[in-house]
């Protein structure tokens, strides 16, 4: 058994939002132990379970102004689309098809946005209300958590 970093990745988010307090999964080749400490159980509603990603700088650090950032989607009463699960984030539903949605489409509340993929399976996500596509967030192919913000929607 052999098991990649996006695989482990969405088996630990899946692990953070149970109650499960210990897991253990051993090959001749791999060998994974995860335990969550009881006592901190029984006194916090959850105790999460981070990673942190490095990436290498895919362009070189300058020395230029930092870009304008946009003022804050809340304080244009966006309503945002959040990934309902730990996993890797897909505009298309291929590689050689063309996006969902892109920035300045319509969507409708129950119209596919992108796809999730987690644990080998491929899952829909629908917009949760009708307007405007204002943002998309997250770069095709990279890894989303749980309740991380995918895209902007404004409502209408």
């Amino acid at each position: 058994m052999s098991i990649n970093f996006n695989e482990l990745r969405s088996l630990l988010g899946a692990i953070a939002h149970t109650d499960i307090a210990e897991v253990s999964l051993k090959t001749e080749t791999f060998e994974l132990k995860v335990r969550r400490d009881t006592a901190t159980l029984t006194t916090t509603q959850t105790t999460p379970i981070t990673s942190e990603v490095i990436r290498p700088p895919s362009v070189p650090a300058t020395a230029s102004a930092p870009p304008e950032t946009p003022p804050s989607p809340a304080d244009k009463q966006w309503v945002a689309i959040n990934s309902p699960m730990v996993g890797t984030f897909y505009r298309a539903p291929a590689p050689d098809e063309s996006p969902f949605v892109e920035v300045g489409d319509r969507v409708g509340n129950t119209q596919t946005v992108c796809i999730i993929e987690a644990m080998k399976l491929m899952n829909e996500i629908e917009a949760e209300v009708s307007g405007e596509v204002m943002e998309i967030v997250v770069a095709n192919g990279e890894p989303v958590e749980y309740g991380q913000t995918l895209m902007w929607v404004n409502p209408s």
